[in-house]
């Protein structure tokens, strides 16, 4: 396995990662808080909130790095 093959890889879980987070957001700011008994997991539904869009941020500032280092080609092929 090459070093671009596993940038890919790890490219491709955060896009996967990002369509489930955002699938979990609610429109409404319900959020994780409207699926029941996962908010049990958070102090607060407000909680829950906070450390969903933490993670949502996270995935999308690691995929967009991510496209930019495959699209420049700055690996070793």
């Amino acid at each position: 396995m090459t070093v671009t093959n596993i940038v890919q890889a790890i490219w491709a879980l955060a896009a996967l990662g990002l369509i489930v987070l955002v699938l979990l957001h609610s429109p409404k700011g319900d959020g994780i808080g409207a699926i029941g008994g996962q908010a049990q997991l958070f102090s607060s539904t407000k909680s829950a909130e906070n450390t969903l869009n933490r993670v949502t941020w996270a995935l999308t500032v690691i995929f967009l790095g991510l496209t930019v280092v495959l699209s420049a080609g700055w690996l070793p092929k």
